[in-house]
């Protein structure tokens, strides 16, 4: 599924809740659904800044495409980074640097969050395209 399929199905599937405690909700669920990285991975390296909770963030290129895997000690956080890999893991490089992000604005997201968390989000969006940009300079 394209990069822009993933985020118009996350778009329709906030878009059934009719407030923001049933989104946090929603959002913590997609969390405890993460596949949990290894914890060989979670290292300083791997550790998002910017962040006001710990957030790991490992990417792998796979043939073509970059496989996230991720975890937070916040829950929240946690539910955020996995809207996050789900968009974006198993898309090549060149799809990720140019993916739109306007889904986050769509769904609610920056504006719904406190200023910190909503430069986590920004931090992490940030992680992911340099990901993006490290492998798609390998080729």
């Amino acid at each position: 599924m394209k990069i822009k399929e993933i985020q118009e199905e996350i778009v329709d599937e906030f878009s059934m809740f009719d407030d923001w405690m049933e989104r946090y909700e929603y959002i913590i669920e997609l969390g405890k659904k993460l596949p949990l990285i290894k914890e060989e991975f979670k290292t300083d390296t791997n550790l998002i800044k910017g962040c006001q909770s710990k957030v790991w963030l490992q990417g792998e290129q796979n043939d073509d495409k970059i496989v996230f895997t991720a975890d937070s000690d916040a829950i929240l956080t946690k539910g955020i980074i996995a809207i996050l890999i789900r968009t974006f893991s198993n898309q090549s490089a060149k799809d990720i640097l140019d993916a739109d992000m306007n889904f986050i604005d769509e769904i609610g997201l920056k504006e719904h969050l406190s200023p910190t968390r909503a430069n986590g989000l920004v931090s992490m969006i940030k992680n992911i395209k340099m990901y993006a940009l490290a492998f798609n300079t390998q080729k």
